[in-house]
């Protein structure tokens, strides 16, 4: 994992659940196996395991498609939790724009 925290992972705490959530809503576009999961939030396999059950049943993730035989899952964007999880990181990225801002204009003048 990048020195750089993401402002999602700055807020909650860098615990592996909350990191591969992090790299979920970052990239809720594709989907991921989940050896790339775990390799993108810098979790192990063992540690993927303990909670990525309780993410599918809590319809967090879903299951897309299978590619050779590996699994492939996305963060599952209709669900009305995980919405808010995006809402709230879109959020904490707003107020730290609005923070650079004024502090940006400040060292400019």
């Amino acid at each position: 994992m990048p020195e750089d925290k993401s402002l999602f992972v700055e807020f909650f705490g860098n615990y592996p659940i909350i990191r591969v959530l992090d790299f979920l809503i970052e990239n809720d576009v594709f989907d991921y196996s989940k050896k790339d999961i775990c390799r993108n939030a810098d979790v192990s396999w063992n540690t993927l395991e303990t909670f990525w059950d309780r993410l599918e049943k809590a319809n967090i993730v879903a299951y897309t498609r299978k590619v050779g035989k590996a699994s492939m899952y996305k963060l599952n964007t209709k669900n009305p939790v995980v919405k808010q999880l995006i809402e709230l990181d879109n959020q904490l990225m707003k107020k730290s724009v609005e923070k650079i801002g004024p502090e940006k204009q400040r060292a400019v003048a």
